[in-house]
């Protein structure tokens, strides 16, 4: 039987400290297996959004290790090779990103930004449920594809497309109401 390959992927975004820790956190329960997932910003806060270690935990996902680290540390000769980069907010993505180990394949899958959320509390905690629930839809998307058996121009498409995947909201800005069904 032949050994099956582990691909490594990494989340971009400017901070380092809400959606891209959500979607490793995210891809390490998706692709478990089949994936190693890693984050990073281009410019670091140095810390985790409470507000993100909080939704992760009411979603029973481990945030032990979690850190906000700069993109640098994947471009150093003792990298690991990265099969896939993602950028998660629009700065990252216009950037000029690093040289990466290995010749990995890019896409865009830009989500607000739930530190951005003003208010009371609830509307808070609601913002990251929703972007922590639109970056789940799209992993589990990614996480599912065959990528062994796909080309590069195949898999790039469908990197491009699942960009454009909202969460269970259909728009990815789903009711209050629906946000905290799902908690």
């Amino acid at each position: 039987m032949t050994e099956q390959k582990t691909y490594n992927a990494l989340f971009l975004c400017t901070h380092n400290s809400a959606r891209s820790i959500m979607a490793e956190c995210l891809m390490r329960r998706w692709g478990a297996g089949r994936f190693h997932a890693w984050s990073a910003g281009s410019h670091p806060s140095g810390r985790i959004n409470p507000h993100t270690l909080a939704t992760l935990k009411a979603f029973n996902l481990p945030t032990d290790g979690l850190r906000s680290k700069s993109w640098d540390e994947f471009s150093r000769p003792d990298a690991p090779a990265l099969d896939f980069v993602f950028t998660v907010c629009d700065q990252a993505a216009g950037e000029m990103c690093p040289v990466w180990n290995g010749t990995p394949l890019t896409a865009h899958w830009g989500v607000e930004d739930p530190s951005a959320a003003s208010g009371t509390e609830d509307r808070i905690r609601m913002a990251f449920r929703r972007t922590y629930v639109e970056l789940e839809s799209r992993i589990k998307i990614f996480a599912s594809l065959r990528v062994e058996q796909l080309d590069r121009l195949t898999l790039q498409s469908s990197l491009h497309a699942i960009g454009t995947v909202h969460g269970a909201f259909g728009t990815g800005r789903g009711s209050d109401a629906d946000v905290m069904a799902d908690a």
